[in-house]
């Protein structure tokens, strides 16, 4: 456990630290490039760390932060590359107490203007989720009204940043993304910090078994021995389904649902989930070019071109 001694500000006599506190920084980042499962990751912890019966709401998912944020920046950066020298003070400001923090990111590791996102003193852990990116492509179509051709070139940028982050004065939830191939490769590959890497797809496949891993990965920093709570883990599975997620939004709104830029109406965030099916849905073309660019990607991950 990473322990830093902070003086208090009242110091008495020579002594230069009359009293101390320790903190523990306790950072677990909920990591994936857009459109990949990372919501459906946090749903899932927020009802089983955050409910007592494992029933989910998604007030629940407010307790995940999501970060880099306004909210949690002490300096308004006028550009990217200032915003990017802040993540690692900006953490260290926000993040520095004795509870859990499971924090969302879409920002990748690595760094932007020789800037670093995180580093091993400010974090514990992560959990990654990867997607096949013929999957991915369809659902940024969907979410950010972009065409094939729109989206794949935004993930082949090595510059691209989080599309909703566009701000003229303030820059302080700039996400540096760079691309898809990139983006799992700097959290799968990086040497900072331990990192369950999971398939977005091994959820549809075993959802009980990919679950049940990530909790114990979650209380493996918490130096906690205690078994997993039945009762909320199975409640924490059956109440974040796919469908009961969808259900909820369309009953309730969702606050990370986004409006079309085509027609101004609101899309919906939980679209086809698992039904997301590229090859019903891709163009030709597009499977061509994805396959081909990603080819590496592709067999390293196990996914298959059929």
């Amino acid at each position: 456990m990473v322990e830093r001694l902070v003086a208090n500000e009242k110091v008495v006599g020579s002594s230069p630290i009359a009293r101390s506190k320790i903190f523990y920084e306790m950072i677990i980042w909920i990591s994936s490039y857009p459109k990949s499962g990372n919501t459906y990751i946090r749903s899932f912890l927020a009802s089983y760390y955050y409910s007592d019966d494992g029933k989910f709401n998604f007030d629940q998912l407010l307790k995940i932060h999501q970060f880099p944020n306004m909210k949690f920046s002490k300096f308004q950066p006028m550009s990217r590359e200032e915003a990017s020298k802040n993540w690692i003070f900006n953490q260290n400001s926000f993040f520095n107490n004795e509870k859990l923090n499971l924090v969302k990111t879409h920002n990748c590791l690595i760094p932007y203007k020789g800037n670093e996102f995180t580093t091993k003193k400010e974090t514990y852990g992560a959990i990654y989720i990867v997607r096949d990116p013929r999957n991915v492509i369809t659902s940024l179509t969907h979410h950010y009204s972009l065409n094939y051709e729109q989206a794949f070139n935004y993930m082949i940028n090595e510059e691209s940043s989080l599309l909703e982050t566009s701000f003229e004065k303030d820059h302080s939830n700039f996400t540096f993304l760079n691309s898809w191939s990139n983006h799992y490769k700097s959290w799968k590959n990086n040497s900072y910090f331990k990192t369950l890497f999971i398939k977005f797809e091994d959820i549809e496949k075993n959802k009980e078994e990919t679950f049940r891993k990530i909790i114990l990965f979650v209380e493996s920093f918490k130096n906690n021995k205690e078994e997993i709570d039945k009762k909320k883990f199975y409640n924490s599975i059956k109440s974040t389904n796919f469908t009961n997620l969808k259900n909820k939004e369309l009953n309730e709104g969702f606050e990370e649902s986004v409006y079309s830029k085509k027609t101004g109406k609101k899309i919906n965030f939980f679209n086809l989930g698992f039904n997301n099916r590229w090859q019903k849905l891709l163009p030709s073309d597009t499977i061509e070019k994805i396959n081909k660019c990603f080819n590496k990607d592709l067999k390293d991950l196990d996914y298959s071109y059929e």
